[in-house]
């Protein structure tokens, strides 16, 4: 097991403590992914050799770190891949590292939904179901043809090699003080997509509140879903323009939600992550002479003097959306 994916227990108010987190993860390798906005794969196969100790053994001290310089604990997935990593996560819990055995993987995968794989979303999932391939070992057996017919010769290809428990992939790493996030929890399971388009609104309009104060614009932004049954989809969309105005990033996480198709799902949280931030002062914008679009950008513009001057509560999530 050389590939850990950790997965931290912090509220929404301490997400901020992320980059600490990853910190200790980097004190045994250099080679850490950030997956925002409380999780994180981190590449042992240096760590090992150096410590003279197996991944799931690094594991353990990582949990007592966390717990002891952070306060916080953390659920872990262990395998020989990320994709396998990520998957094992999925049934940790704190306290505990959930382990893909090396000699093992396709039957620890052969029994789990289509879901639990990693870039699965809702929709996919769906249609296979449909056609009886609920779980990965039926998957991994079906023809490559059936798959490809059914979800895309590119999609059915990768679907089936991750299904079968071929992970081709690598922890890349990545820069986390490039992006800011925000999450919507609900106090319960949300099914209504009313509630969870209204959280989408809000979560959109502090990420540009944030974005506007700090003079910076955001290129991607990442939505994250986590469901009733702790599992999660992701998703990430380029703008059309870096921006920090409301308006766009909601009408981005707006096409994000609709394309996951959500209407039945018990919905846990949400999260937006803004990515790929630059200066405003850099960034160039298409003129739209759009009397509407002016509108708001003024609006925007004496909202956030009215929350320097009063308190980032002097206008209330929502209000500028008309």
């Amino acid at each position: 097991m050389t590939i850990l994916c950790v997965r931290f227990q912090l509220p929404p108010a301490r997400e901020a403590a992320l980059p600490g987190l990853l910190g200790l993860l980097e004190d045994f390798t250099p080679v850490v992914q950030a997956l925002p906005p409380d999780a994180a794969l981190a590449d042992l196969r240096g760590a090992e050799r150096y410590f003279g100790r197996a991944a799931v053994e690094l594991a353990s001290v990582i949990r007592v770190r966390a717990l002891a310089h952070h306060g916080v604990d953390c659920a872990i997935g262990a395998g020989p891949g990320p994709m396998l990593a990520r998957v094992a996560l999925g049934e940790a819990r704190p306290g505990v590292t959930c382990v893909v055995p090396e000699d093992a993987v396709t039957e620890f995968l052969a029994d789990k939904p289509v879901a639990a794989l990693p870039g699965v979303g809702a929709a996919t999932a769906r249609t296979l179901c449909e056609y009886g391939l609920d779980t990965l070992g039926l998957v991994a057996a079906a023809p490559l043809s059936t798959l490809q017919r059914l979800i895309g010769a590119k999609a059915g290809r990768e679907l089936r090699e991750k299904a079968s428990g071929i992970d081709r992939g690598r922890v890349v790493p990545d820069g986390v003080s490039r992006s800011l996030a925000t999450e919507r929890p609900f106090t319960r399971d949300e099914l209504d997509p009313d509630r969870h388009r209204r959280a989408l609104l809000s979560a959109a309009e502090e990420l540009g509140v944030r974005l506007r104060a700090l003079d910076k614009v955001c290129r991607t932004l990442t939505l994250t879903v986590r469901y009733a049954d702790r599992s999660s989809t992701t998703r990430s969309r380029t703008l059309k323009e870096p921006t920090a105005h409301s308006a766009a990033l909601t009408r981005a996480a707006y096409g994000m939600y609709e394309v996951l198709g959500l209407q039945r799902a018990r919905v846990r949280a949400l999260a937006l992550r803004a990515e790929g931030l630059d200066p405003a002062e850099q960034a160039s914008y298409q003129l739209t002479f759009d009397p509407l679009d002016e509108k708001a950008r003024r609006i925007e513009e004496v909202a956030d003097r009215a929350r320097a001057k009063f308190g980032p509560h002097a206008v209330m999530p929502g209000s500028l959306a008309a």
